[in-house]
């Protein structure tokens, strides 16, 4: 049967009051950006929709005014559940302000729970959230104090604990792809990312409602390959073709750039050296964890340059990268394209990617280091009332083989000298990062003592692991003094090695370090005057 092919406009007059609906895109890649703005815009102008229930797995938005936060109006928004909220200010305000009910829940659980309530299933039964402000017992990831209603419970099998994600009954779902033909077959061949498409668009049918997809071009039916069809047009109600390019972007940082899609020419790398800031020496030290052959994943901020010191090095083809919403192999991208890769070796939906890090995929995770407490907990979700959001943190800390958490020591205008060998801190940052106790458990320190998961925590002067009760300070700069810089500069007394060490004086250093993968860092202990 033919689909409708309707103006954005058009598409926004068929949300109705109260829909519950789910909004496609991670970040700024595969948003139905035009559906969206005309939504916004119909509010504006008519007060309709109103009390809209928004779901989404990962961050949609630019910081400003794209994608979700098109639709973070008062009176519009009633419930959001989502996985990253960071950039979408708009809607952290209205549930700051207890004008929305809302819910944080890791983006690996939301993407699998789109598929299992698709499937009929009650919910989702999953290890991942044990221990974190997700659990029952420390919130359920409620965001603030008008959400109220159990949406976590804590689930016993066989003596092993679990907790059971309650399904989700959207009747809207916004959805983006690059052609359709007449019938609504969908391809997402300038995609850069599938996401989890397939499975919003089958529980949405399923549940009786309607799925509108954004696309850039229409073509007859019989002229797109069958196995390229990402949504079949079964589960399509009607299609939206983008009224302008700058409404169907990439990303928002690239209006379209071929090597996400595994096209164009893959030249040998032009490699500038990045400046030696604090961010490459963290990265540095990072990247001399790497292990031949390792499948990784590499988060937002400080772990983004581990890949630029890879390149420079000359190692990054010993490694396969990984990208949480799909993107297997090649080059991740960062800023507002995060989330895509440059000639990927393979691109899979974001629920089978998820399925792949619980299972314990990840031999080596990189991640950010926010704040961290005294026991070894993580927060990079929730500071004072900014909601950023656990993202994909919870899923890929509690299920890789190896942790590594990358971050400066302080926040704040912390200045830095380096580059011959040693470390000197000009100014300090004036935020303190290692505190008594963090504002919110992303990471639980005691689920992966449990799990016998190693970790360290990599900063610009100093290296930690998690310990048995507290942190064990096992690495200094070269340059730093041990109780100045490092000791008075946390709120609690970490473990001290009885064998600590300098960070190798390489990392200090303008020129390049020579890094062979497997090597052992030069072991040379501190001694009493250096400390």
């Amino acid at each position: 049967m033919k689909k409708d092919v309707l103006t954005a406009q058009q598409a926004a007059t068929l949300i109705n009051d109260g829909d519950r609906v789910i909004l496609g895109g991670f970040i700024g890649a595969v948003v139905p950006e035009d559906i969206e703005k005309a939504v916004g815009e119909r509010f504006l102008s008519t007060g309709h929709p109103r009390q809209l229930e928004l779901y989404f797995t990962a961050g949609q938005g630019d910081g400003v005014d794209r994608a979700t936060n098109h639709l973070s109006y008062s009176g519009m928004v009633s419930k959001a559940i989502g996985g990253h909220w960071g950039l979408i200010p708009r809607l952290q305000q209205l549930a700051n302000e207890n004008k929305i009910q809302g819910y944080n829940l890791p983006q690996g659980v939301i993407a699998q729970l789109l598929r299992d309530s698709a499937a009929g299933k009650p919910g989702t039964l999953s290890h991942v959230g044990l221990g974190t402000f997700v659990d029952p017992r420390l919130g359920g990831g409620k965001i603030n104090t008008s959400t109220e209603e159990d949406r976590v419970s804590l689930f016993e099998i066989d003596g092993e604990e679990f907790l059971f994600y309650k399904r989700i009954n959207p009747n809207v779902a916004l959805l983006r792809g690059t052609t359709a033909d007449e019938n609504g077959n969908v391809t997402m061949e300038d995609e850069c990312l599938f996401l989890e498409n397939l499975a919003a668009a089958q529980l949405v049918r399923n549940m009786g409602g309607t799925v509108i997809v954004q696309v850039k071009r229409i073509v007859k039916n019989g002229e797109l390959d069958p196995q390229q069809v990402r949504i079949p047009g079964i589960f399509v109600d009607a299609i939206v073709m983008a009224s302008e390019a700058s409404m169907h972007m990439q990303t928002f940082a690239e209006p379209m750039n071929e090597s996400y899609c595994g096209r164009g020419e893959q030249n040998t790398k032009s490699v500038t050296p990045r400046p030696l800031d604090a961010k490459k020496i963290i990265a540095r030290r990072a990247a001399m964890e790497l292990k031949p052959n390792a499948i990784l994943n590499y988060g937002i901020g400080v772990p983004e340059v581990i890949a630029q010191i890879t390149d420079e090095e000359g190692v990054t083809n010993q490694m396969i990268a990984t990208v949480e919403p799909g993107a297997i192999g090649g080059t991740p991208a960062g800023g507002l394209s995060f989330g895509a890769s440059a000639f990927p070796e393979a691109v899979i939906t974001q629920d089978q990617m998820f399925d792949f890090y619980d299972g314990g995929g990840i031999d080596q995770a990189f991640l950010g280091l926010a704040e961290c407490d005294r026991f070894g907990n993580l927060n990079v979700s929730k500071f004072g009332t900014k909601i950023a959001g656990c993202g994909g943190f919870i899923n890929i800390t509690q299920n890789a083989k190896q942790v590594f958490f990358c971050g400066t020591f302080t926040a704040g205008k912390l200045e830095i000298e380096t580059g011959d060998g040693k470390l000197t801190i000009i100014q300090d940052g004036h935020i303190s990062k290692l505190i008594n106790d963090v504002q919110q458990i992303t990471f639980s320190a005691d689920v992966a003592r449990r799990n016998h998961k190693p970790v360290l925590y990599i900063t610009e002067r100093a290296v930690f692991k998690l310990g048995e009760e507290t942190l064990e300070l096992i690495e200094i700069a070269p340059g730093v003094n041990l109780q100045r810089d490092v000791l008075d500069k946390m709120a609690f007394k970490p473990l001290i090695s009885e064998q600590l060490k300098l960070m190798d004086s390489r990392i200090f250093t303008d020129r390049p370090m020579g890094l062979v993968l497997g090597e052992k860092a030069i072991d040379i202990k501190v001694q009493d005057e250096a400390a």
